[in-house]
């Protein structure tokens, strides 16, 4: 497929970001500028030289597709509902991210880092945390979703640490926010769009995500549409070989008093092939306060949001996604 910027990817930059991993301070201060272009005017871009193994990101969609491809008794027996910290499988049709339209028409799997039952963080209730469930018939399957998971937490702590100096912060100001990071990985299957479908019905409905920053692998299928407010109209956001889409969610929003947009986003799979995707949402240290960044003020400018930890922020927009 070819990456033309001009006919396939309007709007939505490219940036190679390989200078964050060991390359000149004005590299990766050319970067940081990048993100900071991107971040304000889409909130969405692509990067590449990003460092995570094909091969890795091969094994990922591999296992990914075998969980999908199994029996409906098999894919249940981890449901979600079973776990007290939103970890396994969610059937079709139970996520509603648009109000007023279908379920979407997907199912998904859910992981974070492993966290026994007995750990501290789980004793105090922390959100989100907590043992994964993790399918019987499948070898291989826990070995590489926690590689990944692993190695898409580094890049998400890579790309956090150039958008500190992308809003003009000190070398490390984000670090508390980092430590103890909290992030999900995700699992997603897509059906072909039905021939009727009911009105409104979308695999996945138009959204913002909740979090700090999204790192998404999409395979060749495409369906990823991104709002683009100054035309008013959706654009497409296609695969690009060894390129993730990331995206800013609604934390990093909220933190640059709305100078960073949290786009909305959303998929409609018409492909009439089987679609799968794998989203990263890294989301951080949960206890950690965000409030509005200093240099993200104009004189004179009032905070739009109160201070709130990330987890109050993650639990509000469950909330409201699920009830």
């Amino acid at each position: 497929m070819s990456s033309s910027p001009s006919s396939e990817r309007p709007g939505i930059p490219l940036i190679d970001i390989g200078a964050l991993r060991g390359g000149s301070a004005e590299a990766r201060a050319g970067v940081a500028r990048q993100l900071r272009a991107a971040c304000e005017q889409r909130g969405f871009f692509y990067i590449r030289n990003h460092g995570v193994s094909p091969v890795l990101i091969a094994q990922v969609f591999a296992a990914s597709e075998a969980f999908f491809d199994q029996p409906m008794p098999a894919k249940l027996t981890l449901d979600k509902v079973r776990s007290p910290c939103n970890r396994g499988y969610e059937p079709l049709r139970a996520q509603r991210l648009e109000a007023g339209a279908p379920p979407d028409l997907k199912e998904s799997f859910y992981i974070g880092e492993e966290v026994a039952a007995d750990d501290p963080r789980v004793r105090a209730g922390r959100f989100n945390t907590g043992p994964n469930q993790w399918p019987a018939g499948l070898p291989g399957f826990r070995e590489t979703m926690e590689a990944y998971f692993e190695a898409a937490h580094a890049l998400g702590a890579v790309i956090v640490r150039s958008l500190a100096e992308s809003l003009d912060l000190p070398e490390g100001y984000f670090e508390g926010y980092l430590q103890e990071a909290a992030a999900t990985l995700r699992l997603l299957h897509y059906p072909p769009q039905p021939p009727n479908p009911a009105p409104g019905e979308k695999g996945c409905g138009e959204h913002t995500d909740f979090g700090g920053v999204t790192l998404l692998l999409q395979d060749e299928t495409g369906g990823l549409q991104v709002w683009d407010a100054a035309d008013r109209a959706w654009i497409d956001a296609p695969p690009i070989p060894g390129t993730y889409v990331v995206n800013i969610g609604d934390l990093f929003a909220r933190w640059t008093n709305g100078r960073y947009h949290s786009t909305l986003h959303r998929v409609i799979n018409v492909s009439g092939r089987e679609r799968h995707s794998v989203p990263f949402f890294f989301t951080g240290n949960p206890l950690h306060e965000v409030a509005c960044l200093p240099t993200c003020l104009a004189p004179g400018e009032a905070p739009r949001f109160p201070p709130v930890t990330v987890e109050e922020h993650l639990k509000d927009c469950y909330r409201r996604t699920y009830g």
